[in-house]
């Protein structure tokens, strides 16, 4: 089942790691891991759901179980050596980001992350939350982004990147402005890749949305597709998403393979629904998003990502901050018991 935008989708037909797919017809989810492997299934019936199911349906992890690919001392060394390579001329920014994982305690009754969604919902609504849950093809998601990666209206695409993170706007800093206007440039390059001459604008550049316990720079980014473009182009053209890789981008993502010890998986890929027939999409990045892992050799994980921005003026021990921040309310939320923000 998938469930996205106040409707749930049941009745699984068929089920694609070809993005072609989503160019001919009915309903689809989309899970695409940011190391490249994509999920399309399409479901049979789409209906209203405007209430998640209880929350009290999941069981979550122990709050002291999490651990973390990278600690602290491995992150801010990471950062330093990111500053090096931008020293160097080989980057000017590159995400770093840490995958925190735990054992479910009960993962035959009460690991559900449809139920994880309702409690997430309840403790940190987002605007492109939602469930994937194909347990037979290794697909367990549950997702609270607040990041627009591609919404398609016919022949109109949209995306909202974020780069800027604090508790409040007096936090965000001159980097992080400078951040924001460095992914917007090449999420423009991206998206002209595919769209019309011309037709690539930025009509909110650095907009502050308030978030539960952070605020970000949102800006959004439209253009008109040319009319030889499918999924498939469009993929090629603008994933993994530029707010979660850094610039240049390919330069950015041989750093990311070289620092991070553990792959992102859903986290910074893109989660969400595709209508063939209407035309219609909408994927988000994969941020403050978990999934489990049940091929693990210790059994199965709840597994969650964390990570920021890093820039010239970037501070080791801020940044590995800010993936606290970041981690802290969800990973709460999630484990057991349920309590608010903080870890």
């Amino acid at each position: 089942m998938a469930r996205f935008d106040g409707r749930i989708a049941t009745g699984l037909l068929d089920v694609t790691d070809d993005p072609a797919a989503l160019d001919s017809s009915g309903f689809w989810a989309v899970v695409a891991d940011f190391e490249g492997r994509t999920t399309c299934a399409r479901f049979a019936h789409v209906r209203p759901a405007s209430t998640p199911p209880a929350p009290g349906a999941w069981r979550g992890p122990a709050r002291d179980a999490w651990d973390s690919s990278l600690d602290r001392a491995g992150y801010t060394d990471g950062v330093r050596r990111i500053r090096e390579r931008i020293a160097a001329g080989e980057v000017y920014q590159a995400n770093l980001c840490r995958v925190l994982s735990a054992p479910l305690p009960d993962p035959e009754h009460g690991s559900d992350v449809d139920a994880l969604t309702a409690r997430l919902a309840h403790g940190n609504p987002a605007p492109y939350a939602g469930t994937v849950r194909l347990p037979a093809h290794g697909v367990e998601v549950a997702t609270a982004s607040p990041e627009l990666f591609l919404e398609r209206r016919g022949g109109r695409i949209r995306s909202g990147p974020i780069k800027g993170t604090g508790r409040t706007e007096a936090d965000l800093l001159e980097k992080d402005y400078a951040e924001n206007v460095m992914i917007v440039d090449l999420v423009r390059n991206d998206l002209g890749r595919v769209c019309a001459t011309g037709s690539v604008t930025v009509p909110d550049l650095c907009a502050v949305e308030k978030h539960p316990g952070l605020v970000h720079l949102v800006s959004t980014v439209e253009g008109d597709l040319r009319a030889d473009t499918g999924w498939p182009e469009l993929m090629a053209a603008a994933f993994p998403p530029g707010s979660v890789t850094g610039a240049p981008k390919s330069s950015a993502l041989r750093i990311i393979r070289e620092l991070e010890t553990a792959p992102r998986g859903p986290y910074c890929g893109a989660v969400g629904w595709v209508d063939a027939d209407r035309r219609e999409a909408r994927l988000a990045v994969g941020i403050r998003t978990f999934w489990i892992d049940r091929d693990d050799p210790a059994g199965p994980r709840l597994r969650f990502g964390s990570g920021a921005g890093i820039t010239w003026g970037s501070d080791p021990e801020r940044e590995w901050d800010e993936t606290e921040l970041k981690a802290a309310r969800l990973l709460a939320i999630a484990s057991d018991p349920p309590s608010g923000p903080g870890r």
